[in-house]
């Protein structure tokens, strides 16, 4: 019920994050969509670029056998750690890199500071930890306002984006990826560290 709530009231108002990742994962798998994507090795230093106007992602599963306590062999399938990459009719395949795909018309903030987090207590309602956590969760659904801090996977800070409408998800079909939209343009971080902040957090250090 409170799906069916929620979907309908992001056909009415339209802007919903969920909507908004649907309506660019279908563009994308007919036509591709268009990224700047960025390669990056531990320490945060760019090693590679690639851009590119039908941009395609999927993953690659791998068959993995076991052996049942009857003797029958199972066969399954699993996701590999290498992504593709489909760029205007070429591939590029990678595993191991940091990765951030921005699609075109996505900028970050350029000038990236440092910020202490700190939680002011307002007084109101919604600041109780059980409250917040339920308006949170459905926030997440519909989009808020928030800060994303991308990091090399040894934690050094690459760039940060922000938006007033941000959600996030991790797709199933594409291994240590996570896929945000970001006031509707799409950002892919793939083995990246990242922290997605509530800008009612951030209070810039004095």
């Amino acid at each position: 019920m409170v799906v069916a709530i929620c979907l309908m009231m992001c056909t009415l108002v339209g802007g919903c994050g969920i909507l908004d990742s649907k309506v660019n994962d279908i563009k994308g798998k007919l036509v591709g969509n268009d990224y700047n994507i960025y390669f990056y090795d531990n320490f945060g230093n760019k090693t590679g670029f690639v851009s590119g106007e039908k941009v395609g992602m999927t993953g690659n599963p791998i068959k993995v056998q076991s052996v049942s306590d009857s003797g029958d062999i199972i066969t399954t399938y699993q996701l590999s750690s290498i992504i593709t990459l489909n760029i205007d009719g070429h591939e590029l395949e990678t595993c191991g890199d940091t990765m951030i795909c921005a699609q075109k018309g996505l900028e970050p903030d350029v000038d990236f500071k440092s910020s202490d987090i700190i939680s002011e207590s307002s007084g109101k309602l919604t600041d109780n930890a059980a409250i917040s956590g339920f308006v949170n969760k459905y926030k997440n659904m519909f989009g808020k306002s928030r800060v994303i801090v991308v990091k090399s996977q040894l934690g050094q800070p690459i760039t940060a984006y922000s938006g007033e409408k941000v959600y996030w998800e991790a797709p199933e079909d594409l291994p240590k990826m996570t896929k945000l939209m970001i006031d509707g343009k799409a950002l892919y971080v793939h083995r990246d560290n990242f922290q997605i902040i509530d800008k009612g957090l951030l209070k810039n250090a004095e």
